[in-house]
């Protein structure tokens, strides 16, 4: 405990008033600075602090009466009451100032702070800091350092516009983080590194115009993300493929724009819908005709110029904004406003090779399967048209043969009824 009577020497005085032979008289002990402490606590842990020196002073230079008997109420008492004040003590001396702290909470909301105050006081083992509704525009990078324990970190309505590079590093057990109504506008992609137990975190309200490649790489455990109320117009698939355990995802008032550079993440939010995630609507600002509309419950054929628009382009070079393929980390992506032309054995593989999300390449798959089965139908169905023509002429000919011989066997039973005639009249 910093500037504070330490916990060490408030044990040592309990065990030095607990032992049988110290003697202390009741009337000295009556005097003790303790029974202030409870209230000088409300003035500052200063003021009891003092109160236990005092007591310790008392104590150690009090006349010896002989041995104390065992059980006196009186000093029992006073036991209860300085272990008491020893235990407020050493949570108020760990208290930031303006800050309310309990054993897992600090609550710093409300009071109009413009700067964080010093957080290394914090008392151990706090799972929960909050800093909401006040005037925070900037945090220092190391704000947060040596809080492993924290869990739930709340930095909503505030004015935080830029935040450092891997501000939460140390944070390594936070499961929960809001940032909801600030005025952030760009988000750094190593923000977030080394949260990987975080699990639920809240980007309302802000400015956002675009989620950066690799911001939710270290992020599989999430299970809620909210974005609403921001200025996105669309997203990129990979940034969120990582979330493999998301199961909500909030999206709304945000001026989407459902054309071509929207097409792959409504393939992934259909994914998610259909592993059972839940995701609200989304609903269309461009084009017009879209306008108003839940791009959940557009018909994916809308998209189909897409796929031609790409092959015009060279395979997707041409559409820089959200149709061009993802490249790794440190790949640089050749620049459409670039003076420089590069050939095609310069361009790194990411951009020579047009993205294929999973869902079209399963529908791509699916395509040539049923081109397959469909063929072979068809061959069936001309083998039977075939069997069926060369049955068809058969029996014709067949016919025809039949209809040769009819006239013979007339002209044989003619003669023959003559010949029974001829023998009958002889006869």
């Amino acid at each position: 405990m910093k500037d504070g009577y330490r916990i060490t020497d408030i044990r040592g005085l309990v065990m030095k008033m607990k032992q049988e032979d110290t003697g202390t008289p009741i009337q000295a002990v009556s005097s003790l600075a303790p029974y202030r402490c409870l209230w000088r606590l409300a003035s500052g842990p200063a003021d009891a602090t003092a109160d236990l020196r005092s007591a310790d002073m008392q104590l150690s230079t009090a006349p010896s009466v002989g041995r104390r008997r065992r059980g006196n109420p009186d000093s029992q008492g006073l036991l209860g009451v300085l272990s008491v004040c020893a235990t407020l003590l050493q949570l108020c001396a760990g208290c930031p100032s303006k800050c309310v702290c309990n054993s897992l909470e600090a609550n710093c909301s409300g009071r109009s702070l413009i700067s964080v105050p010093a957080l290394t006081t914090l008392p151990e083992g706090t799972h929960t800091l909050l800093l909401a509704n006040n005037r925070l525009s900037s945090l220092p990078v190391s704000v947060f350092a040596n809080l492993s324990t924290l869990k739930t970190l709340d930095l909503s309505n505030n004015y935080l516009d830029n935040l450092p590079s891997r501000l939460f590093r140390e944070l390594n057990n936070l499961s929960n983080l809001s940032l909801c109504n600030n005025s952030l506008t760009v988000l750094d992609r190593e923000l977030f590194r080394g949260l990987t137990q975080l699990r639920r975190l809240d980007l309302s309200l802000n400015g956002l115009a675009a989620v950066p490649l690799g911001l939710l790489d270290e992020l599989q455990g999430l299970t809620w993300l909210s974005l609403a109320g921001n200025r996105l117009h669309a997203l990129e698939r990979p940034t969120f493929e990582p979330l493999v355990n998301l199961q909500h995802l909030e999206l709304g008032m945000n001026p989407w724009e459902c054309d071509c550079n929207l097409r792959d993440f409504k393939h992934w939010m259909e994914w998610l819908i259909y592993r059972g995630g839940n995701v609200d609507a989304v609903e269309c600002t461009l084009p017009k005709d879209l306008r108003g509309r839940d791009i959940r419950g557009v018909p994916v054929e809308m998209f189909n110029y897409c796929l031609q628009l790409e092959d015009e382009n060279g395979g997707g070079a041409g559409s820089t904004k959200g149709g061009s393929p993802p490249c790794f980390r440190g790949t640089a992506t050749p620049s459409s406003e670039g003076a420089v032309v590069r050939t095609e054995a310069e361009l790194p593989d990411c951009v020579k090779h047009r993205y294929r999300p999973v869902s079209v390449r399963r529908a791509i798959g699916t395509v040539v399967i049923a081109g397959v089965v469909c063929g072979i139908v068809c061959i069936m169905m001309v083998a039977a048209a075939a069997y069926g023509c060369i049955y068809a002429s058969l029996m014709a000919k067949y016919q025809r043969e039949l209809k040769k011989r009819q006239p013979l066997m007339g002209d044989a039973e003619a003669e023959a009824d003559s010949e029974e005639k001829q023998i009958s009249s002889v006869a």
